[in-house]
């Protein structure tokens, strides 16, 4: 696995196009400006862990807390990086949970016999319990990377990472601006160190 060290190096040559969920790189169509990168005029740079920075793209008073009831985060697979796979292992039946697509592994979503804390097709995360509750973080203490970065999203250009909120956050995402909690006071909580470790940590993959 590349150092971080390696990771700037090996994309500093190469400008990553950002992208979201619903980008519209992914329909062929030029980009227009985010409102996150619009609301922000000089995107600052924190250190979120010992010597790893990222860029923020987002209006930093923006806050975050989770909220009781709302899963919506919950009703996606989630990518695996080699590290999450290897924790999981230690929880739960690797054969049972994760699904490949791509080449890539992921947490599998299931269709759930309930009417609440499901998507429109009634399918939610492997390990979302009947009260709402993710069975890693509830009975482990522990959660995949992927699940820690939620209501942001990751995108690398010129060898920086670079955070902004998901587009389909400010949709669904109920737990935006509505505590003081600042999203970039507590950047650590939200992005793993594993993300600079990688050769891809955009999170615009997805099940």
């Amino acid at each position: 696995m590349p150092t971080a060290a390696l990771f700037a190096t090996h994309l500093q040559s190469a400008s990553v196009t950002r992208q979201t969920d619903d980008s519209p790189e992914s329909r062929g169509t030029p980009a227009a400006s985010s409102p996150e990168s619009s609301a922000v005029s000089d995107s600052p740079r924190v250190e979120v862990h010992p010597d790893k920075e990222a860029i923020v793209d987002f209006d930093p008073s923006l806050t975050f807390e989770c909220v009781d009831d709302c899963t919506w985060c919950c009703q996606h697979g989630v990518l695996l990086y080699e590290p999450d796979l290897l924790e999981l292992a230690g929880c739960a039946s690797l054969a049972d949970a994760t699904t490949q697509v791509r080449g890539e592994d992921f947490v599998r979503k299931e269709e759930k016999d309930r009417s609440e804390h499901v998507d429109d097709e009634g399918e939610a995360c492997y390990f979302l319990r009947e009260d709402g509750l993710c069975s890693l973080h509830a009975e482990h203490d522990w959660k995949p990377a992927r699940c820690s970065v939620f209501p942001l999203a990751v995108t690398v250009e010129d060898g920086d990472i670079h955070v902004s909120v998901r587009d389909s956050a400010h949709e669904h995402c109920e737990g935006l601006d509505v505590s003081d909690r600042r999203v970039v006071d507590h950047l650590d909580a939200f992005l793993p160190e594993v993300l600079w470790d990688l050769d891809d940590p955009a999170t615009r993959r997805e099940l």
